[in-house]
Formats: structure tokens, C-alpha cells, sequence
């Protein structure tokens, strides 16, 4: 059996009910006619003989000819479930159980019963199964910690259908959803690439397919994303970061694999991708890998495992490039979000601050389902919350993805009851979108800003390295790459930070921008494209992230971002000299505003003097109103002329 990237393939052989569970055919009937038993007797012989087919045609004519009797539905349930069609397992033990009384040697039926109600969204017949069960089954008896477990989940269905959190999620039109099965939607933070999971018919393998937003806003029809990325294998459950330039997906039986499923990392420059390389033994492990999810810089990877050491059968593991771009070991993401049972596809917001994950090891509708917890100030997961009725059903949920802007969410799901199809596993699969109400949402709503990075000079792209800084930890929260051949960056904002932001690149002198979302009402994406200046003498930069009291010239603290970086620059560039150089806006006297800007930049020449810049090479200077960069018109035009600049000499 070919591996999934959707499913290990022990749920899959689970799922088929491969280990047939015939008790039923060594009941006693309780009817004496004798033509009822005859035909009883010849249909255990068929059971037991496993000739499954001539056994429930028998129990046909059985319960034609005698329709109140039990065993028979019970047998036929037994059959049914043995071959994996549980629709109709659950319909013949539905129907045979209330024609038998309540009775101890029925105990595993009606735990059967349970298990097959509410797989199917029949709480009310789970319940009294499982309660049935419960007074019934002798202590000791293994099941009776999962019956228990199940009524609580029908008490939270019954509670969760009755207060929807929102609307029915709604199938995605067509070009999507032309093929049989499609699962895993992921989209970029600018929301003009989707990415998902497809398998054209039952037969083929699983491929990754793009669908690229059109002018109007819809999607248009996928394609393969690369013909360096699908192969004959089972490529698929791809993750991709914020700027849509780093790709990890899982990919199973390859070659080099070091597990039945590994994942494979790739790299957009211009619109072509890098050969897959296998992450390596610090990620991927002897067992089954798949189901990742990036953070917005790519450069944290979360993931679903079956590995040895975990907390329940599978279980969520982080790992993040470190300095020298290396994946860190992965590590076991543990309590609350791991549990003893399945924990498995992992999707981090773009905020980075919000997870969510399905799982069955924690109370709610009865099989996998959608929870989300967010991260406490303090680093740790907080305890995860049921996403509650209608993105949470009787199905086991695959999967969830929430736009960066948290205005809409994508999941996909089982078509139900297509005539013919008697499994779970062979129903098509399909994408589904929705308006994401406020309970779901991430804690924190992000936005983007995307352009490109020129050289000054000659207008040409260039790869440069993109830092974006949380000023109020200073904190380095997103580190990309523009691309090579374009230029092209995005970053991720979220609402309510304060950001500084750098573009550097070698033999270039830094961009310093300021981004403060604190108290900012408007929170749309940016297009803002970056122009280096090439170091060298006369050329200067704008330090945006300098920041001090109205009238006043000591350094508040969150300017230590920007200062930190002004030495990393000193002694990336050993030889040069340059002038810290301070601006103010026309408000005050002449006088004044020359006193003002002469201090604030001594402030910034006394900090590089600390930091074992020698003094040689710096020197600073006040020009107070003399050089403004725009006229002082308006607070917006004062705000850029009240600046400290670096001129290299």
C-alpha cells in the first residue's frame, strides 16, 4: 500500500478495519424454528470459513424471512465492520441491538455500537451505547476508559451543534476541486498563491499543485508546482513561508529517505525552484514525518511525527535554522498541545503567536478535531481550545489554515454518502473556505510589506538580507532573503508591535525603517521598494529607529535595536569614518534646535564610543533646522526632518 502524507498508514489500516472482530458469530440464536437455525448455522460456517460475501447473503434471506431477530444484524454488523464498510455496520447494529435484551454477553456490541455512532454524528445512539456499556462491561475491561472519554464527547457535540461559532465553511468553486482528492490549502501572507495536497484519481500518487489568485480575486486553475519538486513519489502536505520563496513538504520512499516519510526543503529564486534536499536526521527520523507548517520567515518548522519518545502515537516537533543555517534537533512541542493520543497537522498563523492542530486526545466531537492555543508572554503554549461546531463535525478534520489578515480560513473535508463508495478513506476530498469568526481567529491579526530591493546606483535587484525587529523586546522576529534575480521581500506585521526594519546587504550601507502598528488604526499591506546605497564616501542613511523624548537627547531605551546595529556596521566595515549627523524640524528657535540636534547626536557618538568603536573614526555634528528633507508643513513632513543620519567621510 503506497504511504500517505495525509494519514500514517497505520490510521489507514485502522480506518479499513483490516482485524475483523467476528464474536458474533459464536452466539447462540434465540429463536428455535428450525429453518431459522439452519440458515444461522450455514452463515457462521461462512464467517468462520472467511467467506465473507456468502455469509452476509445468508444472513439476507435470514432476516427476510425472520426480521425480529437480533444476532443476525449483530453478525452482519460484525462482517460489515471486518470489511471496512462501517455505514453499513453501524445501520445493521443499529437496527439488531434494541431487538435483544439488555444483556452482559452483549457488552461489546453496544461498545461497537457506540463507536460506530459516533463516527457517524449519531450522539444520542453513541450515548446510550457507551452507557449501556459502562453498567454492563465487567471491571477492568479496556475499553471502559475510552467509553467513558466518548460520552463526555457526545455531552460537548451535543452542546457545540446546539451554539455554532460561525457559518458552514462552503466548498471552493471551480478550477478547484476538479480533481478527486485535494487537501492541506495553505496561502502566502499577500494571499496570490494557493498551495494544496492533490491526488487526481484514486490511483495516482500525491503531487503539490499552485493556484495563483486572479485580478478579481478569485483563484485560477492549478498547476504542478515544479517539475523539480513532483516526481513519482507521494510529494505533498507542503508548508511555505510568508514570501512564498521556502517550500518544506513531505515526500515518502525516496532514495535517500531516512524514514518511510521525510521532509524535503526547496527554495524559489525568480520563479524557479531548487532541487528537495531531505532535511537530515536533526528533523526527520526512522519513522513516519510529514504534515509541516513554517513559520511567516521560514525559519521555524513545526511538524507531525510518529517517532519513538513522544507523548501519544503521533505528536507535534519544532526545529529552527540557527546561525549558520542549520536545523536545530527537532524537539517535542509537549503538554498541553501533545497528548496520548494523535496530535498531528500543525498550522502556525503568520502572527506566529496562534496554533492550531488537530487531535483526538483532548474532549470534542468524537474524532480528530481543530484546536487552537496561543503562545503566553512567558514562551509556553497556553492550554488548547476546541474550535467548537461547524469546523469541528463527526468527521476527523484533516486540517486548517487562517489568512494572515484572519478574515478567512481554509480547511478541506469529506464528501459525504457518494453512492458506490462504501469507505471513509475513498471518498473524494475537498477544499473548503470560510469568513473566520472572531472566536477562531488568531490572537493576532498580521498584515505585509512586500517590494524589492535595488541597488541605488544602478537601479539593478539585488539580494539583500531583510531583518524585522520587535523594538519594545528587541527582538529580531523575521529574517528574509530578497530574492536574487528580482528583489523581490516580504515581511509580516502584526497589529499592535512596533517594528524596525533592515535591509543589508554586503558592500551596501543599511535601510532602517520604522513600522509603529501600536496605536494605529489603519493596518493595510505595504509596497514599499528599498534602494541600497553602495558604501563609499558622501553616502549616508537615515537612522529611523532612534528615539528620544520631545526637547530631549538621551536615548530612550527601544533605541538599542538600531544602535546594535550601528556596531555591527562599525566593525563590519573596519576602515571607514564616519559623521553622526543631527536634524530638527523648524519648531523653537534657531538656536535651540542647533544645541538639541548636536546633543542627540553626541548621545548616539557616546554609545558607539562605549561599544569600542574608536574614536578616530567618528565624529558628530549638530545642523539643527539648516538641512530639513522636507519642507515644515505638515507633522508628517517635520516628523522625517527631526533625524539622526550616518555619513561616512
Amino acid at each position: 500500500m503506497r504511504r500517505s502524507l495525509l494519514v500514517p498508514l497505520v490510521l489507514l489500516l485502522a480506518a479499513g478495519g483490516l482485524t475483523p472482530q467476528l464474536a458474533a458469530a459464536q452466539a447462540r440464536l434465540s429463536s428455535t424454528n428450525t429453518k431459522a437455525r439452519s440458515l444461522w448455522d450455514k452463515a457462521q460456517a461462512h464467517a468462520k470459513g472467511r467467506d465473507f460475501t456468502k455469509a452476509l447473503e445468508t444472513l439476507d434471506q435470514l432476516t427476510q424471512k425472520f426480521p425480529s431477530l437480533g444476532e443476525p444484524y449483530l453478525l452482519r454488523g460484525s462482517l460489515l465492520k471486518a470489511m471496512g464498510e462501517n455505514q453499513a455496520a453501524f445501520e445493521a447494529y443499529r437496527t439488531g441491538l434494541p431487538k435483544l435484551p439488555v444483556d452482559a454477553a452483549r457488552t461489546n456490541d453496544y461498545y461497537m455500537l457506540g463507536e460506530l455512532a459516533i463516527s457517524f454524528g449519531d450522539y444520542a445512539t453513541a450515548a446510550d451505547a457507551f452507557q449501556k456499556y459502562l453498567k454492563l462491561a465487567p471491571k477492568g475491561q479496556r475499553n471502559i476508559a475510552q467509553a467513558r472519554r466518548q460520552l463526555l464527547n457526545c455531552e460537548f457535540a451535543a452542546k457545540a451543534m446546539a451554539t455554532p461559532t460561525g457559518p458552514e465553511p462552503t466548498r471552493l468553486p471551480e478550477p478547484l476541486n476538479t480533481f478527486r482528492f485535494q487537501y492541506f490549502p495553505v496561502l502566502t501572507a499577500d494571499s496570490r498563491f494557493l498551495l494544496f495536497t492533490g491526488r487526481p484519481t484514486a490511483g495516482s500518487d500525491e503531487n503539490l499543485y499552485v493556484s495563483r489568485q486572479n485580478p478579481d480575486g478569485t483563484m485560477g486553475a492549478p498547476s504542478s508546482i515544479s517539475p523539480a519538486i513532483n516526481t513519482s513519489f507521494n510529494e505533498g502536505a507542503g508548508a511555505i513561508s510568508g514570501d512564498g520563496k521556502t517550500l518544506v513538504f513531505a515526500s515518502c520512499d525516496r532514495a535517500n529517505s531516512v524514514g518511510n516519510c521525510d521532509l524535503y526543503i526547496s527554495r524559489r529564486t525568480g520563479n524557479t525552484w531548487s532541487k528537495p534536499e531531505n532535511l537530515g536526521r536533526n528533523v526527520n527520523s526512522p519513522e513516519w514525518d510529514s504534515q509541516p507548517t513554517l513559520s511567516a520567515d521560514g525559519r521555524t518548522l513545526y511538524f507531525t511525527s510518529m517517532r519513538r519518545g513522544g507523548q501519544g502515537q503521533e505528536d507535534i516537533y519544532v526545529t529552527t535554522l540557527d546561525e549558520q543555517g542549520n536545523w536545530t534537533p527537532a524537539r517535542n512541542v509537549g503538554a498541553p498541545i501533545n497528548t496520548p493520543g494523535k496530535d498531528m497537522a500543525p498550522f502556525i498563523h503568520a502572527s506566529g503567536t496562534t496554533l492550531y492542530y488537530v487531535t483526538d486526545g483532548l474532549v470534542g466531537m468524537g474524532g480528530l478535531d481543530i484546536y487552537r492555543c496561543e503562545l503566553a508572554p512567558d514562551g509556553k503554549w497556553e492550554a488548547p481550545r476546541n474550535l467548537g461546531y461547524p469546523l469541528n463535525t463527526f468527521e476527523n478534520e484533516a486540517s486548517l489554515f487562517i489568512s494572515s489578515d484572519n478574515r478567512r480560513g481554509f480547511c478541506s473535508r469529506w464528501r459525504t454518502a457518494e453512492p458506490g463508495v462504501k469507505r471513509q478513506r475513498d471518498q473524494p476530498v475537498e477544499l473548503y473556505s470560510f469568513e473566520a469568526p472572531a472566536s477562531v481567529r488568531a490572537r493576532e491579526t498580521s498584515t505585509y510589506a512586500q517590494g524589492r530591493v535595488y541597488d541605488a546606483v544602478t537601479k539593478k535587484p539585488i539580494a539583500a538580507d531583510v531583518q524585522l525587529y520587535d523594538l519594545n523586546t528587541n527582538e529580531l522576529v523575521q529574517y528574509v532573503n530578497s530574492d536574487a534575480e528580482t528583489g523581490e521581500y516580504t515581511v509580516v506585521l502584526n497589529e499592535g508591535r512596533q517594528y524596525a526594519m533592515y535591509a543589508a546587504a554586503d558592500k551596501y550601507l543599511m535601510r532602517s525603517l520604522s513600522f509603529d502598528y501600536s496605536s494605529r488604526r489603519s493596518f493595510d499591506p505595504l509596497t514599499l521598494d528599498l534602494y541600497l546605497d553602495p558604501v563609499g564616501t558622501g553616502r549616508s542613511v537615515v537612522l529611523n529607529n532612534l528615539f528620544f523624548d520631545v526637547g530631549q537627547y538621551e536615548l530612550k531605551p527601544k533605541s538599542r535595536t538600531e544602535l546594535n546595529r550601528l556596531v555591527s556596521f562599525m566593525k563590519q566595515y573596519p576602515a571607514i569614518q564616519v559623521e553622526v549627523s543631527g536634524h530638527t524640524d523648524d519648531i523653537g528657535s534657531d538656536d535651540d534646535n542647533l544645541v538639541l540636534s548636536q546633543n542627540r547626536a553626541k548621545s548616539v557618538y557616546r554609545y558607539l564610543l562605549s561599544q569600542g568603536v574608536e574614536a578616530a573614526r567618528l565624529r558628530f555634528k549638530g545642523y539643527g533646522e539648516a538641512r530639513p528633507l522636507a519642507p515644515n508643513d505638515s507633522e508628517e513632513n517635520r516628523q522625517q526632518n527631526r533625524r539622526i543620519e550616518l555619513r561616512i567621510l
